[in-house]
């Protein structure tokens, strides 16, 4: 009703102007003068109307764009909604820049919930960015709500993502032509701190411990992102290590790594991570605000790309028997048989 109301009301406007530019033409009787004063006068009353009608228009088409921005705002935020500052005794803290100039929604999706089977986090990146890519986050947020409580294992998970992106790219694309992907790391972390991973095409997240140590968790190659190939009949879930007590998980896209500067150079990610964690432990929305505002002063403000970060942060206190088959899970050896504290 309100944008009916504004529409006719700029509509009235563009008639009154016009009208009296017309009135001007037939009643008055310098107009239908043909000397140089009158052409003046008649060229700058006809100059004052256009003026008028032009900045009317912007006026409603500025109004406009704000309210679509309000609409785009409110859609993301009810979709990709703030975490809680703390699930299940890890302190949580979640980011995301958007590419796009001004706009509210992007292509990258992170969610986490607490289940029976522990803390389960995802991070992903659709391909493309802005509100071209808000479907397909869609359509993968909300089977990973749903999943992440009902499957016991995260290849069931991953399993239920990959069947609702297909369904969504058939119907969104009926003739077969559609192009789209998404890459996407899915993370479980138990009571005892074990961490478990799953991984399609994602930047390996890094752990950052006491003592300003950061360490990217890379037990084995990804598999491809999802929707390009069928997923494989066998995915084994690999293990990430221990999340110790004050210790941190960071999830990113890889907008954050791939981000440049004028100069073509890219994000010292690892070495601003460093730096973030380098005096005493933190909580997750300090080292959040630091490597967000690297980025910012590293792009001046314009990412080419989305950005999304997520920091878990253990905050609880283990029993000394949860805390000691944790350390034995620590350099559990990956898929090649390297523990994960050797690999680079």
């Amino acid at each position: 009703m309100i944008r009916v109301r504004g529409r006719v009301r700029s509509l009235g406007f563009a008639l009154a102007w016009g009208a009296a530019a017309v009135a001007y033409k037939l009643l008055c009787p310098l107009a239908r003068e043909s000397g140089l004063p009158a052409r003046i006068v008649t060229s700058a009353v006809f100059f004052a109307v256009g003026t008028a009608l032009i900045l009317q228009a912007r006026h409603s088409l500025m109004r406009e764009l704000r309210q679509v921005r309000r609409v785009a705002g409110a859609a993301q935020r009810a979709l990709l909604r703030p975490p809680p500052s703390r699930i299940d005794g890890l302190d949580v803290a979640a980011a995301q820049v958007s590419a796009e100039r001004g706009a509210a929604v992007g292509g990258d999706l992170y969610e986490v919930v607490a289940t029976e089977h522990g803390v389960r986090a995802v991070m992903g990146d659709v391909r493309g960015h802005g509100i071209g890519a808000f479907a397909t986050v869609a359509a993968v947020l909300g089977c990973f709500r749903e999943a992440a409580h009902d499957e016991q294992d995260l290849d069931g998970v991953l399993r239920r993502l990959d069947r609702a992106l297909v369904r969504h790219l058939r119907q969104e694309h009926p003739a077969g032509a559609a192009e789209e992907f998404v890459t996407l790391l899915l993370v479980e972390i138990r009571p005892d701190g074990e961490m478990l991973a799953l991984n399609c095409g994602h930047p390996w997240p890094y752990r950052l411990s006491r003592g300003g140590r950061v360490e990217q968790l890379a037990p084995d190659d990804p598999h491809p992102p999802l929707g390009l190939f069928p997923l494989p009949p066998a995915l084994p879930t690999l293990k990430l290590g221990c999340l110790e007590p004050d210790d941190a998980l960071f999830l990113y896209t890889d907008g954050a790594q791939d981000a440049r500067d004028g100069h073509g150079r890219f994000f010292p990610l690892a070495t601003v991570l460093e730096d973030a964690v380098r005096d005493e432990p933190d909580s997750s929305h300090t080292v959040l605000g630091r490597v967000c505002t690297a980025l910012r002063h590293h792009t001046r403000g314009e990412p080419a790309d989305d950005i999304a970060l997520l920091i878990l942060t253990n905050g609880r206190h283990m029993s000394l028997r949860g805390a000691g088959n944790c350390a034995n899970n620590h350099d559990a050896p990956a898929v090649d048989g390297t523990p994960l504290t050797q690999r680079r």
